[in-house]
């Protein structure tokens, strides 16, 4: 094994690229030390990619960024962790074999091998020794273990419920997958379905992910934490149980204001609940008629279209009555589609005072209007009355022939009106008093509701993890037993993959054929399919242990590296699948498999890569190909390029992207190196003392701005530091200057985390052995931070007038006086006097005039 690499032929950056990647591969450089590496641990981790296509340019940034993050750590002295794999099951693979008549397996293993290329090409320092794919059997084999733990905990059940229906894709999609009432892959409009699904009860975790948000304050983007709660969504209010007139059981109802029950006119339920669909049966024909007319145009309709505020309102009249368990009062219950089956309990009590979209639907049906909210009312001071009309009787909102009333729902806080004993009590006390008394009558409770739902996991297509139940001829559901996973997918070869509606899996009558394991008879095998966003919800585990037949992971591994020290992604990702990996986090710490119950302790979030100002595609034809700019420019000019682009987060406009600029800048670098004609051991305290400033601000400055993420900051300053070098060389002591040696080493270093083949090309022309990626941080000599001289600005009414040498040690009056006296500034001053001096020395004087 040789122990340097070949000479590299002049100017060829390809042939470079070729060289070190060899060498890194041979040498294992990036392979993260074992056990007894006694080194602090960093765990640095890429969203992994979709094996569509080769990688495209927000793939660049992605793994650019991680690569940095990575790379900096290895020079801070870390053992660090920075392995890839890709979440290579999911339908683009399904459709393209569908669209081609092949495998899905021949389009995704070709796929990842032409992504694993230019992967390699880009110079990113993984560790290729712990690759995964999510669709080997030897890695979904666990995605069955984790849902066989899940199930035996009752958090994995099997329910019928009305389900997002993609009729393209022919399949289920979670809630989280729906965008706008649409598919978020293919965009079809998204329809409801009732159907048997496998859902996991991530909602038993919503307080958990809720709460623990706060752990991660200052270490998440806000805007993503915002996400995550708003998707959650809980609220916390009442359990209502009304009775029902005719009917056994009683109708619980969630409020949020139980203060203004006695507000309550009518109830409403969504039409597409079991509710609705029972009451309707007691009904007369007419009714029932009338109500099935109405399911089938509600059935037609989006969720989104059904919640819009400006449709008119409409429902039916199911002729029934609730009864009030404040008051007594008789409630008319009506279907209308602005209610949803799977909000709360599938039906409000309906207070049109003082919600919109009830009194919306009051006025169009002609529904009674009651204020017991005074929102005019202070809830500090006294209680003022309520507007009322010449009688005295309070005003309503409702817009009858009455120019009094303002059809605007009063929906403000204040004192209770028209409320019996709660009248004058503000919204807090209301509440409780209210939750007291239906606590007391076993009418209601204190309750919390959430906008998260549980996980539909269950999906109707070929290209996934099977779910590892069995259905018995005598209608149970039972797990496999662990000692019989994985449950491998057939082969494709004569099953139709088109959707149809129902899993191709159910075609397959050899493979979904099977024995009970209770029994020895008969029977089937569940045909759906895992939605993928499970095989990426712990895949970060997988990494710690990749070839570890045993277990998903060695719970060893997991406390030597887990959690995610730093995970690098798009924000797209923000709901999904951050959501559902710190939910499969939390299960796997209450079962004693990990130590910690959030799995990224830190998160960058990229903006895009767009060209003119908008998002890439190849429909729009204006997409930038990875592979092609890895040709025309090589590697470390496209890296360069993309980090000096501009902050981490905001979006980047390819056009505005200088690769040429990154090109002549990594020459100059290069140059500079090869034309160092000191020897290794001269002492740089000899050297230039300018230079050596620039140098050591650089050290000393480099590693916050890196953990800030502020990479594009750093490649200016390296741009700085090679311009003063070759500054010094051309005007100062020469290319033998001791000072020139110690910058164009730092220069050598620093560059390795963005241009990693032009940095070890450099050590390699300084005179080092490789690697210059394992080179420790050289630390800043704290007497080269001082300042001795800095220049001052002076400014008059704004506008800069002057600029003084002065000591980094003057004071404020010294500074004053200088700026004074100097006489560019007097010339600028004329006849015009002085009425405020600002100074903050030593850097500014700004002066006013009159």
């Amino acid at each position: 094994m040789s122990q340097n690499p070949p000479e590299t032929p002049e100017n060829d950056v390809h042939a470079a690229e070729a060289k070190w990647q060899a060498y890194w591969s041979e040498h294992g450089t990036f392979l993260a030390g074992g056990a007894e590496d006694t080194r602090p641990r960093k765990y640095v981790l890429a969203m992994f990619p979709y094996p569509s296509g080769d990688l495209h340019m927000g793939h660049a940034e992605n793994y650019l960024y991680s690569d940095i993050v990575a790379r900096f750590w290895r020079h801070r002295g870390y053992n660090v962790l920075h392995p890839i794999g890709w979440d290579s099951f999911g339908l683009p693979a399904e459709n393209a074999a569908i669209q081609r008549g092949t495998d899905p397996r021949e389009w995704t293993y070709a796929n990842i091998a032409q992504q694993r290329e230019s992967l390699k090409r880009y110079g990113v320092s993984f560790d290729w020794s712990r690759v995964l794919h999510t669709s080997d059997d030897d890695y979904y084999r666990w995605n069955q273990w984790l849902f066989l733990q899940l199930h035996e905990r009752g958090l994995a059940y099997r329910k019928e419920s009305p389900v997002n229906w993609c009729p393209n894709d022919q399949t289920v999609l979670a809630n989280e997958q729906v965008v706008d009432g649409r598919c978020e892959r293919c965009g079809a409009v998204v329809v409801k379905k009732k159907l048997t699904q496998w859902y996991f009860r991530i909602t038993d975790y919503a307080d958990r992910l809720l709460d623990d948000l706060n752990q991660l304050e200052g270490f998440w983007p806000h805007k993503v934490l915002q996400m995550q709660r708003n998707w959650i969504g809980r609220s916390v209010g009442a359990d209502i149980d009304f009775e029902i007139e005719g009917r056994a059981e009683k109708v619980t109802v969630f409020s949020t204001r139980p203060d203004t029950l006695h507000g309550a006119t009518f109830m409403v339920v969504a039409p597409d609940s079991d509710l609705a669909a029972e009451l309707a049966a007691g009904a007369s024909p007419e009714v029932r008629t009338a109500f099935q007319d109405y399911l089938e145009q509600v059935r037609a309709q989006t969720d989104i279209e059904r919640q819009a505020t400006d449709r008119p309102k409409t429902g039916v009249f199911l002729d029934r009555f609730a009864i009030n368990p404040v008051n007594g009062e008789r409630l008319p219950i009506w279907a209308a589609d602005y209610v949803l089956a799977d909000y709360g309990h599938g039906a409000v009590m309906a207070v049109p005072a003082h919600d919109q979209r009830d009194l919306d639907f009051a006025i169009r049906f002609d529904l009674p209007v009651r204020v017991v909210v005074d929102t005019s009312a202070s809830v500090t001071g006294a209680i003022p009355v309520i507007d009322v009309d010449d009688d005295g009787v309070p005003i309503d909102p409702a817009p009858a022939d009455d120019p009094k009333t303002t059809g605007v729902a009063l929906a403000g806080d204040g004192r209770l009106v028209n409320s019996g004993a709660l009248d004058g009590l503000s919204k807090r006390h209301a509440i409780a008093r209210v939750v007291e008394s239906l606590e007391a009558a076993g009418s209601g409770r204190a309750a919390k509701q959430y906008r998260l739902r549980d996980w539909l996991i269950s999906r109707q297509r070929f290209w996934g993890t099977p779910i590892p139940m069995v259905h018995t001829e005598d209608g149970r559901v039972v797990p496999v037993p662990a000692e019989q996973l994985p449950v491998r997918l057939p082969a494709a070869e004569g099953l139709d993959l088109k959707p149809k509606g129902t899993s191709p899996l159910g075609a397959a009558t050899e493979w979904v054929t099977t024995t009970d394991p209770e029994t020895g008879a008969a029977a089937l095998r569940d045909p759906d399919t895992m939605d993928t966003f499970v095989d990426s919800s712990w895949y970060f585990l997988r990494f710690l242990s990749p070839g570890n037949a045993d277990v998903a992971f060695d719970g060893r591994d997991a406390d030597r590296w887990a959690p995610v020290d730093a995970y690098i992604g798009g924000v797209e990702h923000a709901i999904l699948h951050l959501l559902y990996a710190r939910f499969i986090t939390k299960v796997l710490f209450d079962l004693g498999k990990v130590d910690f119950t959030e799995p990224f302790s830190s998160l960058i979030n990229q903006g895009m890569v767009i060209l003119d100002g908008a998002k890439m595609s190849k429909s729009k034809g204006n997409l930038v190909l990875f592979s092609d700019e890895l040709a025309s420019h090589g590697a470390d000019a496209l890296r360069v390029a993309l980090a000096f682009a501009g902050p981490v987060e905001d979006d980047k406009d390819w056009k505005d992207v200088s690769t040429t600029g990154a090109q002549k800048f990594l020459a100059r670098a290069l140059r500079i190196a090869g034309e160092v004609s000191s020897p290794t051991d001269v002492l740089w305290a000899d050297g230039d003392v300018a230079l050596r400033r620039v140098t050591h601000r650089l050290l000393a400055d480099a590693p916050t701005l890196v953990e800030q993420t502020k990479f594009n900051v750093v490649v200016a300053r390296l741009m700085e530091l090679v311009n003063a070098i070759r500054k010094t060389i051309d005007t100062g002591a020469g290319a033998d200057d001791p000072a020139v040696r110690e910058a164009a080493e730092v220069t050598a270093m620093v560059l390795d985390l963005f241009a990693p083949h032009t940095a070890e090309e450099m050590w390699e022309a300084l005179g080092y052995q490789p690697s210059v990626g394992l080179v420790t941080w050289r630390a800043a000599d704290p007497t080269l931070l001082v300042e001795e001289k800095v220049t001052a600005v002076v400014q008059i009414d704004g506008k800069v007038r002057a600029t003084l040498e002065v000591s980094a040690k003057i004071d404020g009056p010294s500074l004053e006086r200088l700026a004074r006296d100097d006489e560019r500034v007097a010339r600028a001053l004329g006849d015009r006097e002085i009425t405020r001096a600002i100074v903050r020395a030593p850097k500014v004087v700004s002066f006013s005039t009159k």
